[in-house]
């Protein structure tokens, strides 16, 4: 399962669960413990159905998640300080750069 879907096609992953929720909400609102088990419920039940590689989207929706990233893209970060997306790779130490470079 992945709330990335450009993440997800790049990985591609033989079976996987999309779900367009912002990143750092993958599951859902905090302590919505119901949507959370919904979400998860939905993802795992819908690996049965796969009858051949790909991904697949949940059907949730979310926009009051989506409100919040607009409202810190527009410079208003005050409830959510997470930090901007960047789609440059990044490692935890220079031999995994060097390790992931000798192997693209």
């Amino acid at each position: 399962m992945g709330s990335a879907l450009d993440i997800l096609e790049a990985g591609q992953p033989p079976r996987a669960q999309f779900l367009n929720f912002p990143l750092g909400f993958e599951a859902g609102p905090f302590q919505d413990k119901a949507g959370q088990l919904d979400v998860i419920r939905q993802g795992l039940t819908g690996f049965q159905t796969f009858t051949e590689p790909g991904i697949k989207s949940l059907p949730q929706s979310w926009d009051a998640g989506w409100d919040r990233v607009n409202k810190r893209e527009r410079g208003n970060q005050s409830d959510d300080s997470r930090s901007p997306r960047n789609t440059e790779p990044q490692y935890q130490t220079d031999e995994d750069r060097q390790l992931a470079e000798e192997n693209i």
